[in-house]
């Protein structure tokens, strides 16, 4: 699945941890977002690692664990 820079995204499994997208990235716990909460592609790094932003904070997440339609 091809994504770009504004896309609508949803997470597709619950992850065991969060890692912040902050200069100095941080691990959070898996519950700050959910399934069912969109987020948006902020940015892309190397890697096929998305920039997601989402109600709580600006998350690194694979891509291949991120979805355009709700689960």
């Amino acid at each position: 699945m091809e994504f770009s820079i504004g896309d609508r995204v949803f997470l597709r499994v619950s992850l065991p941890y969060l890692k912040t997208a902050d200069p100095m990235p941080m691990l959070r716990p898996p519950d700050l977002v959910s399934s069912d909460e969109p987020g948006q592609i902020v940015g892309i790094r190397h890697g096929n690692i998305a920039e997601v932003s989402f109600r709580r904070g600006i998350f690194l997440i694979p891509l291949e664990n991120l979805s355009k339609n709700s689960i």
